[in-house]
């Protein structure tokens, strides 16, 4: 092919440094590649003609064919609008524009004919079409015609500078005329014959000009394939480096600290997931590579005691251990949790966060250096450069999503080599989500809560039950139970009509009076010491209400509480309203959920809220929260940048990532290197792919 396709977008005919301009700030296109990229929002249908007695009030859009016979510039309020009267051989119908009037008289001729298509309006006693697409008949019989014409993505602005819907297939049209509509073939032979796919240049072709819906579905199915085949690609290669190129601290004993806490101290019986995701971190460990997991687990299935049995690995080996939790409550829960059994174990272990004081820090500084600190749980406080271990083994991060790349990288340079890695989250991950974030590391699940919880019982009641659930709180506390109350706000909110936290703490305390009653407030905007200060008063059990806001979603751990309840709980994403159930039914006893809301729900609140009530599995409600949010708003800024999807979804082309990623596999088991010669295009392409190019050249 002769035309490069990293040629500037400048070059193109018809383009222009103004236009090229406009395309590269609107839609980030720089090059003939990301304009053969800009795939197609929608089609329609160009086969049909109307005429202009055919036209009904409900018609959308239609294409007609006639001429202009005469212009009027007509007033309005604001400025003018230019009214054109078009006819064909059946009436007359006007043509509006309510900007770009002396471009428009200057450029469209009377009396010839045009194809105009466009939405109409029925206004006066006549049809309108406002800002039609316009071409003139002759050229729109000569052009690349399809059956159905592409909607590309477009943005206001280019709107209004004229680059509209028909400009952008015209530049469509003249790149395929540079190019001959020749493109590298980017798949090799195996997969093209094993998949059925149609050609990379068919492909382009179809998913721009389509010729029928049969070779427009092939092209779909096609560069959807490669699309998420590449990102698998790239995943697992990242994951045969870890494998292959970074060597871990083989942790070759299991010693005194894990068999003496196993048999002498263990809590509880392990469940069988416990004991399947232990052994496939000990597999990992007793290797020669560096450890990269993501251990999944929803709310109360116990991570924590198996992150804490992968450090004992790490001190039977001699080496140091770090636990980093993405707030200071969650830090000092994870310590509280670990620190009575480190005692019994006779080990060394400190917590460090933003509170601690500059003898704490020095100490634990110096004690850590010379190997006397073993375990170090902390925040963002163990990401600082003076933090130096004498010998880091293993790196837990938990809540990792919250915690961006280059924080975690952080981690990876407090040793002369990589401590191994185990990522937790309790925040269930979609499989489609988890393939294409995560699908560089190891995963492992467990998918089932101790033996002796109860599930929590979940209902929904709206704000006129608000006594009948006071009734019910005052019966729990009776009981010797204790309450969280949630809110989404701290202060009142002029546009919002919710519940905030302040009048929800007034009125709570004017239902639960002193003395009998004792109530604790914890919200992010108190200081580290008082909001600490509440929540050891509530875990002591020295009050009987918690008044929160989210800043309770992960970390606290109450086995006695046994009643949430989430005011205006319609304005919770799906994911905290999961997180925040989480934090009741920790113990033997029935616990509740109750959830708050006004008689007034949108349709996706009422889903979230049905969801909540039918079920406790945190997968599913992962699948139902993704299909709400879509992917990037579930993994946030610091994951969803492998998400930047041109063409495939993964709501609905999950069929076709578990298929690009099972071929990325195998090709890769067959041929690592992409070496052979049918392979010789994937590699060509890849390395080709800037963005994939430094793990390419670490490979190699």
């Amino acid at each position: 092919m002769s035309t490069n396709l990293q040629t500037p977008i400048d070059y193109l005919k018809g383009v222009g440094p103004n236009r090229a301009d406009l395309l590269r700030k609107e839609l980030g296109i720089h090059t003939y590649q990301d304009l053969i990229n800009l795939f197609p929002n929608r089609y329609l249908d160009r086969t049909k003609y109307y005429k202009i007695n055919e036209l009904q009030r409900n018609t959308a859009e239609v294409q007609i064919i006639g001429k202009i016979i005469k212009f009027e510039e007509i007033a309005q309020k604001r400025g003018k609008r230019l009214v054109a009267t078009f006819q064909d051989d059946t009436g007359q119908m006007e043509l509006v524009w309510f900007r770009g009037h002396k471009w428009i008289r200057e450029n469209l001729k009377l009396n010839t004919e045009y194809v105009v298509f466009g939405k109409t309006n029925w206004f006066n006693g006549k049809f309108s079409m406002p800002h039609p697409d316009m071409e003139l008949l002759k050229d729109h019989q000569t052009s690349i015609q399809s059956a159905m014409q592409a909607i590309y993505p477009s943005t206001e602005k280019l709107t209004n500078k004229g680059i509209s819907n028909r400009v952008v297939l015209k530049i469509m049209q003249q790149l395929f005329t540079e190019t001959k509509g020749r493109f590298s073939e980017t798949l090799s032979p195996e997969l093209l014959e094993n998949q059925k796919l149609i050609s990379k240049s068919e492909a382009l072709f179809n998913i721009h000009f389509p010729q029928n819906q049969e070779l427009l579905s092939k092209a779909q199915y096609r560069l959807k394939f490669e699309e998420l085949f590449y990102i698998q690609l790239q995943l697992i290669l990242k994951n045969l480096i870890h494998k292959s190129k970074i060597k871990g601290f083989p942790f070759s004993q299991v010693g005194d600290y894990f068999n003496s806490f196993f048999s002498q101290h263990l809590p509880f019986e392990l469940t069988h997931a416990q004991k399947r995701v232990l052994k496939e971190i000990r597999q990992d460990l007793g290797s020669n590579a560096q450890m990269n997991r993501l251990l999944q687990g929803d709310v109360g299935s116990g991570k924590t005691i198996v992150a804490f049995m992968s450090m004992l690995i790490g001190l039977d080996n001699g080496f140091q251990a770090c636990l980093m939790a993405p707030t200071e409550i969650l830090s000092v829960q994870h310590y509280n949790g670990l620190h009575d059994w480190c005692n019994k174990l006779n080990i060394s272990i400190k917590i460090l966060t933003g509170s601690s004081n500059t003898l704490e820090r020095r100490e634990i500084h110096e004690n850590l250096e010379y190997g006397n600190l073993q375990i170090l749980i902390g925040t963002h406080a163990l990401l600082e450069d003076v933090v130096k271990f004498k010998n880091l083994g293993l790196a837990i991060i938990d809540e990792q999503h919250r915690f961006g790349v280059a924080q975690r990288s952080k981690l990876w340079h407090k040793n002369t080599s990589p401590p191994h890695i185990l990522v937790m989250t309790a925040t269930p991950i979609p499989r489609t989500l988890a393939m294409s974030v995560y699908g560089d590391l190891d995963i492992s699940i467990i998918d089932e809560l101790p033996p002796g919880r109860q599930p929590v019982k979940t209902v929904h009641r709206y704000d006129k039950n608000r006594l009948k659930v006071f009734r019910f709180i005052r019966d729990e506390i009776e009981k010797g139970r204790q309450i969280y109350i949630v809110y989404p706000l701290i202060q009142e909110s002029e546009k919002m009509d919710y519940k905030d936290l302040m009048d929800g703490y007034a009125s709570i305390e004017r239902d639960f009076p002193k003395p009998k009653y004792q109530i604790s407030i914890v919200h992010g905007k108190m200081k580290a010491a008082d909001k600490d200060y509440e929540m050891q008063r509530f875990v002591k059990g020295e009050t009987q209400i918690m008044v929160a806001t989210t800043v309770i979603e992960v970390g606290v751990n109450v086995p006695n509480a046994s009643v949430m309840i989430i005011e205006s709980a319609e304005r919770f994403g799906l994911s905290q309203l999961h997180q925040l159930r989480g934090r009741v039914g920790r113990g033997a006893e029935q616990s509740y959920c109750i959830l708050m809301t006004s008689h007034k729900l949108s349709n996706d609140s009422k889903v979230r809220i049905e969801t909540m009530v039918r079920t406790h599995d945190g997968f599913e409600i992962a699948e139902v929260d993704l299909r709400l949010r879509g992917p990037g708003d579930i993994m946030g800024t610091q994951q969803s940048g492998v998400l930047n999807l041109k063409i495939a979804d993964l709501l609905k082309d999950t069929d076709i990532l578990k298929s690009a990623r099972y071929w990325a596999k195998q090709i890769l088991l067959k041929d690592p290197n992409l070496s052979s010669p049918r392979n010789q295009a994937i590699l060509k392409t890849y390395k080709q792919m800037s963005k994939y190019r430094n793990i390419w050249n670490y490979i190699s």
